[in-house]
């Protein structure tokens, strides 16, 4: 197949994989910066963006992407190695028009991928994960919710190497991007004297964007977790509530209002103001009509 069997083929898919993780990086950016201005809202974007079919599919679709990133990455730099043989070692001065970042692609992309793993173990695998899987992180013991997206930051930025490595890796990221966003375009032909320097420009603005919020936002996440503002703020703790209860709803069984199992017919009273399920157990005593608000002094559990 042409996107395998050639170096331009798989730098295409290079470019459009390339393209699409560029993307996502800067959703992810605009997302974070909700939890500075509206961290209630972050919490709820969060909630949105949980364990549910279209986010799951969209992290496969994510995990696809940087597995074929990586992977057709490692394939040019092996094929380049073989082109060139031994003499790439009678080299000593590196050209004046190749860029630093063009000759470190593959170290640049190592970091930020080492970067990766640590930002899924700190966030996806205790929101989503932990969402699919029931184990669920915890704070002093208690259990947090996968949707306190705020909590998951104090619990992250209150290490005081968080924003170091954090702050590095974006680093290795701006590099990165800036020699890949012009790149992709070269590679899909628009290889020319006016565009190509207007694409340089446009990827160096757009890279410094993206990357500088994400180390701003670095830097207000450690700022408030060490201010213990995420776990002190009332609209934060009310929400954390919120969350907990549905969490406890879902690991508990509905619990039943009747305490006897004679009657014929179903009680159809939620089991309590927490839980939205329906108790399905068999109303009290020897009632002959459906358990509900007309069910009167019928049995001696009435609904009400």
């Amino acid at each position: 197949m042409w996107l395998t069997s050639s170096s331009i083929g798989r730098k295409l898919v290079m470019a459009i994989t390339g393209v699409c993780l560029v993307l996502f990086v800067t959703f992810h950016a605009l997302m974070n910066g909700v939890a500075i201005f509206w961290p209630q809202a972050y919490n709820v974007i969060c909630a949105f963006l949980g364990a549910n079919w279209y986010a799951l599919v969209a992290s496969i679709g994510l995990a696809a992407l940087f597995v074929i990133h990586i992977i057709y990455a490692l394939w040019l730099t092996v094929q380049n190695r073989k082109a060139r043989g031994n003499d790439r070692y009678d080299v000593v001065k590196k050209p004046a028009h190749v860029e630093w970042s063009s000759q470190n692609m593959l170290v640049l992309g190592i970091v930020v991928l080492a970067f990766l793993a640590l930002h899924l173990c700190q966030f996806w695998a205790k929101m989503q994960l932990a969402e699919l899987t029931h184990n669920f992180a915890s704070i002093d013991g208690v259990p947090v919710a996968p949707q306190s997206g705020t909590l998951f930051l104090h619990m992250a930025f209150s290490q005081w190497w968080t924003p170091v490595i954090y702050i590095i890796a974006l680093v290795a990221l701006w590099f990165h991007m800036n020699h890949g966003f012009w790149s992709m375009f070269q590679t899909a032909g628009w290889d020319n004297d006016i565009w190509m320097p207007r694409l340089k420009c446009i990827g160096k603005w757009w890279t410094t964007i993206v990357v500088g919020l994400f180390i701003i936002q670095a830097i207000v996440f450690t700022v408030q977790a060490k201010s213990d503002n995420y776990l002190t703020c009332p609209v934060l703790t009310e929400q954390y509530e919120e969350f907990n209860a549905e969490l406890a709803c879902e690991a508990t069984p509905c619990q039943s209002v009747c305490e006897e199992a004679a009657c014929d017919t179903p009680c159809d009273r939620p089991c309590d103001k927490a839980c939205d399920k329906v108790c399905d157990t068999p109303c009290d005593k020897a009632c002959d009509k459906a358990c509900d608000a007309s069910c009167d002094n019928a049995c001696d559990a009435p609904c009400e």
